[in-house]
């Protein structure tokens, strides 16, 4: 039941058919159903900001019912903020003159945005849309060493961050040669930044501001995305992948409507953030519900279920975990109606002690930052518990082998997405700075996604694992080198090898086999270990540190004297 109307989905080349064809887009829009779908070619301009927010903004003034909010904002201390989409017009075209006015950046140049879930993210978001700013989103738990990476690779012209993360900046500004303005997001002033506070009171930051004609392929936003080799890939996505490409995840995965309320728990620096706080909700007209908390509670997160109208929750499989810890009858969730979860494979046995303590199912999705949604289980869809899902439009998923002949069912090869004569509309326009990066994602006339699985007769995909060695934990991605790479600044380690290790809350966590110097073998190895990981978080981004340390004389070796690594990790899963 889609709506209140009777549905069926039926899989033809495994694109999506959906007989209701009812949407909640603006009307006098364009057919965005349509284009989801391939049944229309995308438009030559397009800029979420202008065609989509601005419309919804239209539509609340000739409206003479109330509606919900767009953002609805708080931190659990007192603090509130609700704004309609005319309110979100009026503030992000006062922060689109910020950045166009003193903060001295143009169409195209890049800003690094390394925000908390503040509402100053979902503003600085889409001023960037209505400027032509190409928005790179980080988490706040990058250190010194990622944030100056970032910088060099992506020659950002401005960085916007707190004040907690303001220090690390500042200690590698100076060998970013790009940079020309930082701004705080602070009450207090620092030297040598500028103030968005002040900047966004000040009568300069007009909210009379016109949004910039973008083309759909033009530059829209740069996500880093960690690999297995190498530092984060720079993958950049246009004003139609990303500003389009997600309105069918918010249409029939999330199945969100103009009455809905969606909390969506990811970091602001994932993908995640993007999909589910910003364009698949606000397509839909959707209010975007937002808890800021310093870390997830899950008593905090069940009160505050009970306590606010929220209808839909998306969360990373690890939120269920910890939560079916708890007795979930002794809460009423009102409200509460669809649940979504992203980033890797829900165990089934939570699926199913979640849906006997609430009567709510889990609707799964598996995608890429690359790509978006690349398959889930939609809203009236029948769930096998472990699987997938099926293909999301406008996808042709298959499973492959290495040769890129498709495989019958059942049998295990590569997820795969056939390209015919032209690159999906929602696909990534390419790795920055790296064409050769970018053309390996092809084989044939297929996209590889990296990740391995088996499709039933049904449609269904099951996951298998990666085919690379990329870690993922609680729904971040964590390469292994990156990790390696902090372990051997130690004067301890010799070499290292980074691999997954099962974890019941997490999924997986980051393992870490070290060969130690011989100076160091006869220390406390206990203490030893702490002080490693500890050293990878202050080196690297904290949520990378080994979680598991083991010593070992040597590591497993080809014989050109490659680490084995998948022989380490499928010791490390029971596998061999």
């Amino acid at each position: 039941d889609l709506f209140g109307v009777s549905w069926e989905c039926v899989h033809h080349n495994a694109i999506t058919d959906f007989s209701c064809r009812k949407t909640f887009a603006p009307l006098n829009l364009s057919d965005y159903e349509a284009i989801g779908r391939c049944e229309q070619e995308v438009p030559e301009y397009f800029n979420f900001a202008g065609d989509v927010l601005d419309k919804w903004s239209q539509i609340e003034k000739e409206r003479k019912e109330p509606s919900n909010p767009a953002l609805w904002w708080i931190n659990g201390k007192g603090g509130e903020r609700k704004w309609s989409f005319e309110e979100l017009g009026f503030e992000s075209r006062k922060v689109a003159n910020v950045l166009s006015g003193p903060c001295g950046l143009q169409r195209g140049d890049r800003i690094i945005v390394i925000l908390p879930r503040i509402p100053e993210w979902w503003l600085l978001n889409t001023a960037c849309m209505r400027t032509g700013v190409v928005f790179i989103p980080g988490t706040t738990q990058l250190t010194a060493k990622d944030i100056c990476y970032r910088l060099l690779a992506s020659k950002a012209k401005c960085i916007v961050t707190i004040d907690e993360l303001a220090p690390a900046v500042d200690s590698v500004a100076s060998k970013c040669q790009f940079l020309k303005t930082k701004l705080i997001v602070s009450e207090s002033r620092r030297a040598e930044w500028l103030n968005f506070s002040d900047l966004f009171k000040c009568v300069a930051a007009s909210a009379v501001h016109n949004c910039v004609k973008t083309r759909s392929q033009d530059p829209m936003t740069i996500y880093f995305t960690s690999g297995t080799t190498g530092f984060p890939k720079m993958v950049e996505h246009s004003y139609g992948s990303f500003g389009l490409g997600f309105f069918i995840c918010g249409r029939y995965w999330m199945n969100l409507t103009p009455s809905d309320i969606v909390w969506n728990m990811s970091d602001t620096g994932w993908i995640k953030a993007a999909i589910g706080n910003v364009f698949g909700p606000w397509f839909q007209g959707t209010c975007v519900f937002v808890h800021a908390m310093p870390q997830f509670d899950p008593k905090v997160i069940l009160n505050t279920l009970c306590r606010y109208p929220v209808t839909t929750l998306c969360s990373a499989p690890t939120l269920y975990r910890m939560l079916v810890q708890h007795d979930l009858t002794r809460y009423a969730f009102k409200t509460l109606k669809h649940c979504l979860s992203g980033g890797e494979p829900v165990n089934p046995e939570v699926m199913e002690q979640w849906k006997s303590q609430t009567g709510l199912n889990i609707y799964e999705a598996y995608g890429q930052t690359e790509v978006g949604m690349i398959c889930g289980n939609m809203k009236g869809m029948k769930i096998k518990p472990g699987s997938l899902g099926k293909a999301a439009p406008p996808y042709d998923v298959q499973i492959i082998d290495e040769k890129g002949s498709v495989l019958p069912p059942g049998k295990e090869g590569d997820i795969a997405i056939k390209i015919d004569a032209k690159r999906p509309f929602t696909f990534f326009t390419r790795y920055v700075d790296d064409p050769v990066k970018t053309a390996s994602t092809i084989r044939g006339n297929f996209y590889i996604t990296g990740d391995r699985g088996s499709m039933d007769e049904d449609g269904y995909i099951w996951f298998m694992g990666r085919s690379d060695d990329v870690i993922i934990s609680s729904g971040y991605r964590i390469g292994p080198f990156e990790v390696e790479s902090a372990l051997i600044e130690h004067p301890a380690v010799v070499e290292s090898a980074v691999v997954s290790s099962p974890d019941p809350i997490r999924g997986e966590v980051v393992k870490a086999f070290v060969v130690l110097s011989p100076s160091f073998k006869t220390q406390d190895l206990k203490k030893l270990a702490c002080e490693l990981q500890d050293h990878v978080k202050k080196v690297t981004a904290p949520y990378k540190y080994p979680r598991k340390i083991e010593f070992v004389e040597q590591l497993p070796k080809t014989i050109t004297g490659k680490i084995r690594r998948s022989e380490l990790r499928n010791k490390e899963w029971g596998q061999i």
